[in-house]
């Protein structure tokens, strides 16, 4: 059992080491990008990802508060489907609705990853591997996509 100081600093180590992992990466654009925190310019429409003791998970969130905005956000995701999931490789969950951790109401597009841990180490290579290739796949599908969302 780690206290909460020494949960965070493991926690903010991995983060920085996949930050420091992923600095020499280019985006699609042939732009510098901070990947953990990637920027995807368009209000209430975030990339997200976030691991735990329980696994990862890597996340479009939609967060508009309106829900008519909201819900016609995800429905211009859902028209490029087929485009999102050949750029990823693979199909990602899909959610309408559902309540975010904050209890607000959002939409969603997500990948899971089970069986790993962000307080073992061993865990990390899986970890980094795991979000490396999806958020450059989803940064190519945004260099495309991102101007039918401004």
């Amino acid at each position: 059992m780690y206290t909460k100081e020494e949960a965070s600093r493991q926690r903010q180590a991995f983060w920085t080491t996949l930050g420091q992992y992923m600095r020499p990466v280019l985006s699609a654009d042939g732009e510098r990008v901070n990947w953990v925190n990637y920027k995807t310019d368009v209000p209430s429409v975030y990339f997200r990802m976030d691991a735990g003791t329980g696994g990862a998970h890597i996340t479009i969130e939609i967060t508009h508060g309106y829900r008519g905005d909201r819900v016609a956000c995800f429905a211009k995701f859902e028209s490029m489907r087929a485009v999102l999931h050949e750029t990823l490789g693979e199909e990602w969950e899909w959610a309408e609705s559902r309540v975010d951790e904050h209890g607000r109401e959002i939409s969603s597009v997500s990948k899971q990853l089970y069986g790993v841990n962000i307080m073992r180490q061993e865990d990390w290579p899986e970890l980094i591997s795991f979000f490396k290739q999806r958020i450059i796949a989803l940064d190519e599908f945004w260099s495309m996509a991102k101007y039918g969302f401004e």
